[in-house]
């Protein structure tokens, strides 16, 4: 299979999960039997708000530096951990239904914009974005679950998401600025309905 083909096949395989994802519009019913690793793995796939987010991630990743885009998915990651020690450790975070909501619309603002943030503020706006998903995380962990498989199950997950965003926008940069940035307005519009929401 030649590379552009195989691009091509992971970018129509992302759009169809955020296809598939809505039907599951933001965070009840994620348990899953099976266990923990299961759970953490289909978390963020089943609630449209954090598949977005995570994808939106990846996809501002592209237009940042070389170096910063390659850890953009670490960042997303960490994030997520904090947030969800955060969680476990009985940190109450206000707003997070509402932080979760921001994030989609900020970062969907962002690929609109094609923008290019320095590093710093980047990195940190990234971990700041996830460490709202990862609470939401540790407090819809499906009763019974595993604490260690089911982090590993949505690490794996946001890292897959952040990654697959990262590859869309790399294969529509080379083709087609404008189905990017109309990919992040997208995003963005479902971010303010969920914040409205």
């Amino acid at each position: 299979m030649k590379l552009s083909s195989l691009v091509r096949t992971r970018a129509l395989g992302a759009a169809s999960l955020m296809l598939v994802a809505g039907s599951a519009w933001a965070h009840p019913g994620h348990d899953v039997a099976g266990g923990g690793f299961a759970a953490g793995l289909s978390h963020p796939l089943l609630g449209l708000d954090h598949l977005l987010a995570m994808l939106a991630i990846g996809l501002f990743s592209m237009r940042q530096s070389a170096a910063m885009g390659r850890v953009v998915p670490l960042l997303a990651v960490g994030g997520m951990l904090l947030g969800a020690g955060l969680g476990w450790g009985g940190v109450a975070l206000p707003g997070v239904e509402l932080g979760i909501a921001l994030s989609v619309l900020l970062a969907g603002l962002l690929v609109a914009a094609l923008a290019r943030v320095s590093p710093a503020p980047g990195g940190i706006a990234v971990v700041a974005f996830m460490v709202f998903h990862g609470h939401a995380h540790a407090a819809e962990m499906p009763h019974g679950a595993s604490t260690l498989p089911y982090l590993a199950g949505f690490s794996l997950a946001t890292l897959a998401l952040t990654v697959a965003g990262r590859r869309v926008a790399g294969w529509l940069m080379a083709r087609e600025q404008r189905l990017l940035r109309g990919l992040g307005v997208a995003i963005a519009a479902m971010g303010a309905l969920f914040a409205a929401g």
